[in-house]
């Protein structure tokens, strides 16, 4: 049984953004076992993100986690556009610091605070748009 934490969310001192980037997560699972997914945002802040996953994954388990913005920007922009802009991924570590149920059997929702660079691109919501 996971112990969920609902602590974090109360200590969030930032706004969290609600948007979907894809997301590549590296790690190890709660029996020590090495993982990789690819998964979603959930929501993301400067200091952490949230995001969905089918592994278990225990709290203050360390996390390499990925965001390709090359791929995302030439999906929206186009390739030679991405290429002028040179949209480097966003690559950091965190700790997971919140384990909730999802609507998904099978899977949490997992909430990390960012330990390495801090995310800094801006975002509108996507309950705004």
């Amino acid at each position: 049984m996971v112990a969920l934490s609902t602590t974090a969310s109360r200590q969030r001192s930032e706004r969290r953004i609600a948007v979907r980037l894809p997301l590549k997560v590296r790690g190890h699972d709660a029996r020590g076992y090495a993982f990789e997914e690819d998964t979603a945002s959930e929501n993301l802040g400067r200091n952490g993100a949230a995001f969905v996953t089918r592994f278990d994954i225990a709290i203050g388990s360390d996390l390499e986690i990925r965001i390709p913005f090359s791929q995302y920007s030439r999906r929206r922009v186009g390739r030679l556009a991405a290429a002028r802009n040179n949209d480097a991924d966003f690559a950091t570590r965190g700790r997971v610091v919140h384990i909730a149920e999802s609507q998904s059997e099978g899977e949490k929702l997992i909430g990390v605070q960012f330990t390495g660079p801090r995310f800094h691109r801006v975002f509108r919501s996507e309950s705004a748009a």
